[in-house]
């Protein structure tokens, strides 16, 4: 699945990074459980959607895609992008220290 699906944030390039995460892996993006909008991290989603903080990605929709790739605009469903430490489609490597703030982003 490719997209054209806009991600937000405090972004620094077109590939996904923000201000708060920019190194060479720190390329993809993370859907809110609530407004559904693509964001490059909570801190960034928390500082434009000021009605919600950021949701983590129900267990119930856990078939639905929730994580983009900043690179070629793939999207992946959480288990998909939690099996694999690069793009299925474009190859590009993600930042394995996300694992640490999947709290975040997937309801546990």
């Amino acid at each position: 699945m490719s997209s054209n699906v806009k991600i937000h944030g405090l972004l620094v390039d077109d590939q996904s990074r923000c201000r708060h995460y920019q190194s060479t892996k720190d390329v993809i993006a993370l859907r809110c459980g609530r407004c559904d909008r693509y964001y490059a991290c909570f801190q960034c989603h928390n500082h434009y959607e000021v009605n919600h903080t950021f949701v983590p990605w129900p267990k119930a929709k856990i078939d639905q895609v929730c994580v983009i790739c900043g690179v070629c605009r793939h999207e992946m469903t959480q288990d998909i992008y939690q099996g694999v430490i690069e793009c299925p489609n474009c190859a590009a490597l993600f930042n394995p220290g996300c694992s640490k703030h999947k709290h975040h982003y997937f309801e546990q």
